[in-house]
């Protein structure tokens, strides 16, 4: 099993470019996002031409915040939170750990309380063992460590981008006149800036998540690259799926479900299922990239401190442990009031110990470490032999 830490040398295209990419993208689909409740939160509110502006600007900075954490990461070695805020905040790095188990833990329960409502929206079968089958794959994905999340990650993406994609025609096809109709009397868009920097605010923790993934990076370039990339393949699927909602424009904003509204509406029973398996393979890969970022930060203490790994039932225990915590939060509180009332709270919290230090001090020790020697890539570096 390859750590956090190590780095292949044999790195694909895929590996170097786009793993990182469909990785944060598989973070930010789950929950809210692979529903459509995050974008009627967020973005419907503004209309439809409000709600547009907003997720591109949302898109834009996912692109910039990535492009520098990748980079920063590349350029300290630093594959797990832990490593990386220590590199970026020094002693300060345990404020950030805080906001971020208090993160896991809400956007976890708010996977549970989704993967919950679907199964009792299509299947009938109560709310708890939905979100106990998401909880169950979760750890199946997590106790082999980054080579299955890797695979997961690499054959759910296009299952995903392509529903997405039949979704939209077939919305068009139902519904088109409604979706034109919307767009051409909305009213001016407001407060559309501050719902996209709040919604790209806590989603873009999920660059953080997915830093074991990165170790395939070669190079500041490669890091630039898969970051900047990384926005797009994220937001468009929601741009199709924001688009298709405006059709139900402003109903559908009280929805805990949009996405199963649509595809009520759609009529359109073998498609609901298909639409359906894939907000869950959504919602498993944000659990996933959750759960596992844990385990990493956990293995790289572990190594070193005591030059061993986390084995494979530690990894099972810890994802049991966070996961049965979180599945009682979701059933307490439900979908809709863990959105309202966690995300913006958090967004605030990240801009203050995540984003501003990162585009401020860590472009500045990134400048500084341009033209040193590459540092070692060992998995067991201590974060003090970097600063």
């Amino acid at each position: 099993m390859m750590t956090a830490g190590a780095v292949s040398e044999k790195a694909s295209f895929f590996q170097r470019f786009l793993l990182p990419g469909f990785a944060f993208k598989g973070f930010v689909i789950g929950g809210g996002y692979a529903t459509g409740r995050e974008l009627a939160e967020f973005f419907l509110v503004s209309g439809p031409w409000g709600g547009i502006a907003g997720m591109v600007l949302a898109m834009l900075l996912w692109s910039l915040i990535c492009a520098a954490t990748f980079a920063f990461a590349q350029a300290f070695r630093a594959f797990d939170y832990r490593s990386f805020f220590a590199a970026l905040l020094g002693p300060g790095w345990i404020i950030f750990e805080i906001a971020y188990v208090l993160f896991i833990i809400l956007v976890v329960a708010v996977f549970g309380a989704a993967a919950g409502e679907i199964g009792a929206a299509i299947f009938g079968i109560p709310v708890m063992a939905g979100s106990i089958v998401l909880a169950l794959a979760i750890v199946a994905a997590t106790a082999l460590g980054n080579e299955s999340v890797e695979r997961l990650f690499k054959f759910a993406t296009p299952f995903i981008y392509l529903v997405y994609i039949v979704f939209m025609l077939l919305a068009f096809t139902s519904f088109g006149e409604r979706i034109a109709d919307h767009f051409a009397v909305a009213a001016s868009p407001e407060s559309w800036a501050l719902g996209g920097v709040t919604y790209a605010s806590y989603n873009v923790v999920g660059a953080v998540v997915i830093l074991p993934l990165l170790r395939h990076l070669t190079s500041r370039r490669d890091a630039v690259i898969a970051g900047l990339a990384a926005g797009p393949l994220a937001m468009w699927p929601a741009i199709m799926f924001f688009v298709c909602m405006v059709a139900f424009y402003p109903g559908i904003e009280a929805e805990t479900l949009p996405s199963n509204f649509m595809l009520e509406k759609l009529n359109n029973p073998l498609f609901q299922i298909g639409f359906q398996l894939m907000i869950f393979t959504a919602l498993l890969e944000s659990g996933v990239g959750a759960i596992h970022s844990i385990n990493e930060r956990v293995d790289h203490v572990l190594r070193t401190r005591r030059n061993i790994g986390l084995g494979t039932v530690a990894r099972i225990a810890i994802a049991v442990t966070i996961l049965i915590g979180c599945i009682f939060v979701a059933d307490r509180f439900g979908l809709i009031a863990l959105i309202a009332s966690g995300y913006t709270a958090l967004a605030y919290i990240f801009i203050g110990v995540y984003i501003l230090p990162l585009m401020t001090l860590g472009v500045v020790k990134l400048y500084r470490n341009a033209g040193q020697p590459r540092l070692p890539i060992d998995p067991d570096i201590q974060v003090k032999d970097v600063l």
